[in-house]
């Protein structure tokens, strides 16, 4: 979905040619994947982050295409709602200083955005939900004006008629119906890329899957919505919500759109390409030029894989596979479960506690027969629920541990992991340190909001001043384990 299309509404029998041009796509891929050499090159690491535009009372402010305007970066693009932007970073390779080179690419676009959005009477957060956004933030007027957002409303409204009902349950609960898929432009996400061949695509993956739990635990940034203390990481449930198509039969028979997955992966990303095609029904079905991909593949071509491109961006797993096109052709494992903010420094952070972790377990792919999937499957949702404290099986580990605890023991495993793949070592122990401290000191995002807003409780005015504070520090670029707590 990264690309507008040409119109909003579609015929059946587009629907049907689209189907059958992702046929064409999975065979053309299948023979690509087999291809001696296709996809090998050194590992690479990039990143996508979803920022808010704000106004001065910290409240969402829809005037991301006049920001994208002024601003005139092809890296800054729209997303669902009229008050977010992404940021597309440039992907650097694994070795040496990646996650120096994102904190820096991250420090300058946001600045620049911030910018631009003063030029509208606003500026820029990375937080992983507006704790400021209200219900008449999410109208069918809240959607960007582009034609790709409308088209993706109509599919998944032709799929389910019904209202979408968010019930999450925390702290407090929420329950609220919506009339379409606006309630998505709530979540913000910090989305790590990481090249992977595709012969060592099953244990990279099934490592994102494994390690992606403890990470999301000691990450949490998205504590509130819509007034209400629910989880840790609240985009998790929200987003699973508010994007699925499912009616009352499909529920029980596939996942959501949104989801963590099933079972281990064992037949490579071709397997993953697959089972969307095979299970979720097109939403948007853009053809792209006249290609025959299978043809193209055996001239020794490149496809591009429109079709199975566009479908794949309507399928939202916490970790899905890429296919990309670029760069001679290659595979990427994306995996969206962090949340944006609340610094450069932490996102960094955090994307090498997960690479490092990925890149180790994948190493020591043995554990995989030790591991039901049931374990990991309940490890994510747990952290997404309770961040340090969820209780997390992990292999070679009898019983249940801690979130932090488990976190803790994982540094020097994350720090094997970045080195073997040549990140520098005083890079690695970098990043990790700050992890390391935000652990220790139990100061995650979602802490730190949860104390200003306990400090402000009698406050009318609340939620607005505990933007505006998270604001300044977070441009301070001090990780969040370092800010002070908020004072009346």
């Amino acid at each position: 979905m990264g690309k507008d299309v040409d119109r909003e509404r579609y015929a059946e029998r587009e629907f049907a040619e689209f189907g059958e041009r992702l046929s064409s796509c999975l065979a053309a891929l299948r023979e690509l994947l087999a291809r001696p050499g296709f996809g090998r090159g050194p590992r690479s690491v990039g990143a996508e982050l979803e920022l808010f535009l704000v106004g001065p009372d910290g409240r969402a402010l829809p005037r991301n295409e006049e920001v994208r305007t002024a601003l005139g970066d092809d890296r800054v693009v729209l997303e669902l709602g009229r008050f977010n932007l992404e940021v597309n970073l440039t992907p650097v390779p694994l070795a040496g200083r990646p996650f120096a080179a994102l904190d820096a690419e991250i420090r300058q676009t946001v600045a620049a955005v911030d910018r631009a959005a003063a030029g509208e009477g606003g500026g820029v957060v990375a937080i992983g939900i507006l704790p400021t956004l209200s219900e008449a933030d999410f109208t069918r007027e809240s959607m960007s004006d582009e034609r790709r957002y409308r088209a993706l409303s109509r599919g998944i409204r032709r799929l389910r008629p019904e209202p979408f009902r968010v019930r999450i349950h925390g702290a407090q609960r929420l329950e609220l119906q919506v009339e379409d898929v606006i309630l998505e432009s709530a979540n913000t996400s910090w989305q790590v890329h990481l090249r992977t061949e595709p012969a060592e695509f099953d244990q990279v993956y099934n490592a994102a899957q494994l390690a992606v739990a403890p990470v999301l635990a000691v990450s949490g940034n998205s504590p509130f919505f819509l007034g209400r203390e629910l989880w840790e990481e609240t985009r998790i449930a929200l987003f699973e919500e508010s994007a699925d198509d499912r009616d009352i039969e499909r529920r029980w028979r596939r996942d959501g759109r949104v989801a963590f997955g099933s079972e281990w992966l064992k037949g490579g990303a071709e397997e993953l390409f697959a089972r969307y095609v095979r299970d979720y029904e097109p939403l948007v079905p853009a053809l792209g030029a006249e290609e025959d991909p299978l043809a193209v593949v055996r001239d020794g071509g490149l496809p591009h894989l429109t079709e199975l491109r566009m479908h794949q961006g309507t399928v939202w797993q916490w970790n899905r596979p890429v296919y990309d096109p670029a760069d001679g052709g290659h595979l990427r494992v994306e995996m969206r479960a962090l949340p944006a903010g609340p610094t450069a420094a932490d996102m960094a952070a955090n994307a090498a506690f997960l690479v490092g972790l990925v890149l180790a377990m994948a190493e020591r792919p043995g554990w995989i027969g030790t591991m039901p999937f049931g374990d990991a499957y309940r490890n994510f949702y747990r952290a997404a629920t309770l961040g340090l404290d969820a209780p997390m099986a992990w292999p070679g580990r009898d019983g249940e541990t801690r979130a932090g605890d488990l976190a803790l023991g994982l540094l020097p495993l994350a720090r094997e992991g970045l080195e073997n793949a040549g990140v520098d070592p005083a890079e690695a122990e970098t990043a990790l340190g700050i992890v390391r401290e935000r652990i220790r000191l139990r100061r995650t995002g979602a802490a730190w909001q949860r104390r200003a807003m306990a400090a402000l409780r009698d406050r009318p005015d609340a939620w607005e001043r505990m933007i505006a504070r998270y604001r300044d520090l977070a441009f301070t670029d001090a990780p969040v384990h370092t800010w002070p707590d908020m004072s009346r």
